[in-house]
């Protein structure tokens, strides 16, 4: 009975989702730098602080969204199913609730906004991809694969 509550309380406290939306959240600060450079060398002040508001965006994203999965992964899979959906609605709800009223300000430009928050969420997914494990075996990160784990290269050689 003793190993059971063990491994449950591991399974509780294993939650691959929030790993995987840290280290997203990792990656946006180091494309951060890049991207409003390039905002700023074409747009300006405005691109600066638009790209700046897109990439707080993709950060806030993840992490909201792993937030919302591994609490509706508690409860049941048609309420992480329903969670899941309900919470993309509602931030792409908030990120118009919050670009309608700035739209027409002379520190926002829409363009690098746009561009920013497209090109940063796509770009980190598909660079995460190479850092996700696809097996039960390791849900969510490969082992040394994260941003903020020092890589052992001598290891990773010896596997």
């Amino acid at each position: 009975m003793v190993d059971r509550m063990a491994a449950f309380t591991e399974a509780e406290a294993a939650t691959p989702e929030r790993d995987v939306a840290r280290d997203l959240a990792v990656r946006v600060a180091i494309v951060s730098p890049l991207m409003i450079a390039v905002s700023a060398a074409f747009w300006g002040w405005a691109g600066l602080w638009s790209a700046s508001l897109a990439l707080v965006f993709v950060a806030a994203n993840f992490v909201v969204g792993a937030a919302i999965i591994t609490w509706a992964a508690k409860i049941s899979p048609a309420a992480l199913m329903g969670a899941v959906m309900g919470g993309y609605i509602a931030r792409l709800a908030t990120i118009t609730a919050v670009v309608l009223p700035i739209r027409h300000s002379g520190w926002f430009d829409v363009v690098p906004f746009a561009i920013s928050l497209l090109v940063t969420h796509l770009g980190l997914l598909m660079w995460e991809t190479q850092h996700v494990a696809a097996s039960l075996a390791h849900p969510g990160l490969k082992p040394g694969h994260s941003v903020l784990a020092p890589n052992d290269s001598n290891a990773e050689r010896s596997e």
